[in-house]
């Protein structure tokens, strides 16, 4: 049995944790939730024990993975600390990776402990094949965001445009992977994973779009190379508790806490 440690408790780490704890994924169970405060979530009696806000007892529960919902912060603050623990580290906000420091420490680590980082696919398809590309030579990956204007509020985008006058799809950013995950990093985690995957953050193309005509999360993907050519369109449904993530993230994250506790392993 796979014991699970969650650091979070947002939209992706409560959906994560409620198949956790409904054993809904085979061969893993819930060791711990670690958020920064008990007293600020509410929760049933399935949870009781598992909700903590002290670092030293949710490592303490020995998880074999740790899952970070939490944001970047938590990859600078936990990654660490969860790989010289012996526990595989799962991270959804791959745009803090994008930090070379910080992204070397944790490689170091990993290393060390014999343990890995795993980044799902989340928001994106095609990430299998685009690293499987890798192999024998990319020439181009670009990657376009469209997001309907309500995913954009409380992001950088209200820094570059009147979200409120905006009647058209409008492009808020164009350049390379590094820095749209350091300037979106709620929202486009998606351009660091398809970095890591294939040319890196450097010579990775991203624009983001506001587009005030659609209601999904849009992700459109391109890539050339030796082993031809890459197109594909993703359309996420926003999670209605936090429009700037989707639904599918979480499920992203089941699966590979499935690929780890099963004995066959389909996608990679």
């Amino acid at each position: 049995m796979l014991n699970v440690g969650i650091i979070g408790f947002g939209t992706a780490g409560r959906d994560v944790v409620k198949r956790l704890v409904c054993n809904e994924i085979e061969g893993c169970r819930l060791s711990g939730v670690l958020v920064r405060s008990v007293s600020n979530h509410s929760t049933g009696a399935s949870l009781t024990g598992l909700l903590t806000d002290d670092p030293e007892h949710f490592f303490s529960q020995r998880p074999d993975v740790i899952v970070e919902t939490a944001g970047h912060g938590a990859v600078a603050q936990y990654g660490e600390m969860a790989l010289e623990a012996g526990c595989h580290f799962v991270v959804i906000s791959v745009g803090a990776l994008g930090d070379a420091e910080l992204y070397n420490r944790l490689v170091a680590a990993a290393r060390t402990s014999g343990k890995q980082i795993l980044l799902p696919s989340a928001a994106v398809a095609g990430l299998d094949r685009i690293a499987a590309a890798a192999e024998d030579g990319l020439d181009s990956v670009r990657l376009t965001t469209r997001k309907p204007v309500k995913a954009w509020r409380g992001t950088h985008a209200e820094t570059v445009v009147n979200l409120d006058e905006i009647t058209e799809p409008t492009v808020i950013y164009t350049g390379n992977a590094r820095d749209s995950a350091r300037l979106f990093p709620e929202s486009v985690n998606v351009s660091a994973a398809l970095s890591l995957a294939g040319l890196g953050f450097e010579e990775t193309e991203v624009q983001v779009v506001v587009d005030p005509t659609i209601e999904r999360n849009v992700h459109e993907v391109t890539a050339l190379g030796k082993f031809g050519e890459l197109k594909v369109e993703v359309q996420n449904t926003p999670s209605p508790d936090n429009p700037k993530t989707g639904h599918i993230v979480a499920m992203s994250v089941c699966k590979v806490l499935r690929n780890l506790a099963s004995p066959v392993v389909v996608g990679l």
